[in-house]
């Protein structure tokens, strides 16, 4: 027995539209020939495979056991044409990247359409959460890496075991005011702003810089509030309740009417950092995602302060 397996196409074809006509219609042929194909598939097996009845054609036992061979072959080729596509295709599966607001949205998002063009079969996922939740879900591996904010001027922690930390921004940090507050003829002088400075959550990278920067002015006054969302505390300034230390990333875009920027030397800088797992059963997952967020941030510029 020699079966041509070209003619299965036939077979199949037949089974899965119900008759000889519509089996045609998908295959763009005529009816004869689908007609010719299942006779010499016939010949070949020395078999009957189809039975014309008054409702259509249904398959005899061998018939069925040949289209069953056929999807097997079929499922076959697709599987095989997957393994065969070119490496230009991109890389496929899921990257899970960790990371806070102000990062995500300016840095991340705009690089998302690039992305998706550049690399069509890949998923790439977000997950937005405080310092100490990132931390638990990158040991975890439950993400693959995290991009954490820290003030430039604090002392570095050590890390867990295996990971390892790369520098990705140093961006400045800026005094954020009611409008009016400063004569633009006169120097400003942190210490007689005659504003007290808003409280910024205690594991906010900001929370490190005010105090650093309230030591260095000698403002020990308490401070007001208490917020998590930079735009609460620029919608705080706006209100005239007091000066906020925002880094230069987070007002992008999000700027209100009612405050001004003063963009001052000597303030410091809010660090960017991207945590990450490295050595022996690392996946491949990690270092991907790596290089599409240090490629992100290497697209972002600061002016000079």
């Amino acid at each position: 027995m020699s079966i041509d397996p070209r003619r299965l196409r036939f077979l199949l074809a037949v089974a899965r539209s119900g008759g000889v006509l519509a089996a045609a219609d998908d295959l763009e042929v005529t009816p004869s020939a689908v007609s010719q194909q299942l006779a010499k598939l016939e010949s070949e097996t020395g078999r009957s495979l189809v039975r014309r009845t008054p409702t259509g054609t249904v398959l005899t036992d061998a018939g069925r056991l040949l289209v069953e061979a056929a999807e097997d072959l079929e499922r076959m080729l697709r599987e095989t044409e997957a393994r065969l596509r070119p490496d230009d295709a991109g890389p496929t599966g899921t990257i899970r990247i960790g990371g806070f607001y102000s990062f995500t949205a300016v840095v991340l998002l705009p690089a998302f359409p690039y992305w998706r063009e550049r690399m069509p079969r890949l998923n790439i996922e977000l997950l937005e959460a405080d310092h100490d939740e990132l931390m638990r879900r990158l040991r975890a591996g439950e993400i693959d890496v995290a991009v954490m904010e820290l003030d430039a001027e604090q002392t570095p922690r050590a890390l867990p075991a295996r990971m390892t930390e790369i520098p990705l921004l140093d961006e400045p940090w800026q005094v954020v005011v009611p409008a009016g507050t400063v004569a633009t003829s006169e120097p400003v002088n942190l210490s007689r702003l005659g504003l007290p400075w808003l409280g910024v959550h205690p594991s906010a990278a900001g929370a490190q810089a005010l105090r650093r920067v309230r030591r260095a002015t000698g403002n020990e006054e308490p401070t007001v509030h208490a917020y998590v969302e930079t735009q609460t505390a620029l919608a705080l300034v706006a209100a005239g309740e007091g000066a906020a230390l925002i880094p230069s990333l987070a007002l992008r875009g999000v700027t209100p009417p009612g405050i001004e920027t003063l963009d001052l030397p000597g303030i410091g800088y809010r660090r960017i950092v991207l945590r990450r797992l490295r050595g022996r059963g690392v996946p491949e997952a990690v270092d991907l995602a790596t290089t599409l967020v240090r490629e992100a941030a290497g697209a972002i510029s600061f002016g000079t302060t």
